[in-house]
């Protein structure tokens, strides 16, 4: 399994000639891009992709350093940026014809997605996020002992060398812990996928990293500066987490009201795999965001 039934894949060259980004592409109607997380590739959105390609064109790229799509050595901090990736997205859909669609990411694709729609409220008309605050509020949330939880984001937090390397000593371990821990239903993502989320990761430990190490760095700086002057996202806003809020000690729609006006907020009772787990569900709240009416 490494392409989502009924789909076609692309490969559309972005920043400058210097990335290809390999997306599935689906349906017909008002475009939608889906941005897959972490330790996934695009395959993860294969039920919910079908389902609104019935009536919608449906975009499903492997972010830069996933998958199939290009993996850039960092030679700066830059190079992952989520502010960098966004454009990635931007000018994939421009290139596939379409200069304004709608906007889900889930987990990394979350961020993603928040940063192309502060960046570019012109192309984003509706943006949908999945089980992932934002840099500057997710590493204000994490303290203390409950910080745990999150031992991954501070070990590829540190400098390029170690790793990298004990990452690449174990990917399977390293990975699939992620894949069984965080899944409510682990039978939902299916042996088949899980195999292929396993190779794509081990063979991108190094722009994986850069991603992550990114987020402690210039990601933080880039929201904590949108934040200082009071940016807020323009268009309707959807927002689907698990409950962490109440296990972290934090107001989660509070959270993201400061940065939506126009906002839906719920909380699932699925695991972090939501698009998997329960696809129906997903797809059903990117069906009421579609109904919303879109930014100006």
């Amino acid at each position: 399994m490494s392409e989502i039934q009924g789909f076609a894949e692309r490969t559309v060259t972005v920043d400058g000639g210097k990335v290809d980004l390999s997306a599935s592409i689906g349906g017909e109607g008002e475009p939608v891009v889906l941005l897959h997380g972490f330790p996934q590739t695009r395959l993860m959105w294969r039920h919910v992709a079908r389902d609104l390609a019935a009536d919608h064109t449906v975009i499903c790229p492997d972010l830069r350093g996933y998958g199939r799509s290009g993996k850039p050595e960092a030679t700066g901090p830059d190079t992952y940026s989520k502010r960098t990736m966004a454009e990635d997205v931007v000018s994939l859909a421009r290139e596939l014809g379409f200069d304004r669609f709608a906007l889900a990411g889930h987990d990394r694709g979350a961020l993603v997605a928040f940063r192309a729609g502060l960046d570019h409220p012109e192309a984003v008309t509706r943006l949908a996020m999945l089980d992932t605050p934002p840099t500057v509020n997710m590493w204000e949330i994490l303290h203390g002992a409950d910080a745990a939880v999150a031992f991954h984001l501070y070990l590829m937090a540190q400098p390029p060398g170690l790793p990298e390397r004990l990452i690449a000593n174990s990917a399977d371990d390293f990975f699939g812990y992620f894949l069984d821990l965080w899944a409510g239903d682990p039978e939902a993502i299916g042996e088949e996928a899980r195999r292929e989320y396993l190779k794509a990761s081990a063979g991108a430990v190094d722009s994986i990293v850069a991603d992550f190490r990114a987020s402690a760095g210039v990601d933080l700086a880039h929201d904590q500066a949108d934040r200082d002057r009071g940016a807020k996202l323009a268009m309707p806003v959807t927002v689907v987490q698990q409950d962490w809020g109440a296990q972290l000690g934090y107001d989660a729609a509070a959270l993201w009201r400061a940065w939506a006006d126009d906002l839906e907020f719920r909380t699932t009772e699925a695991g972090h795999f939501m698009a998997e787990e329960t696809p129906a569900e997903i797809a059903g709240d990117l069906r009421a965001l579609l109904r919303r009416p879109a930014s100006r």
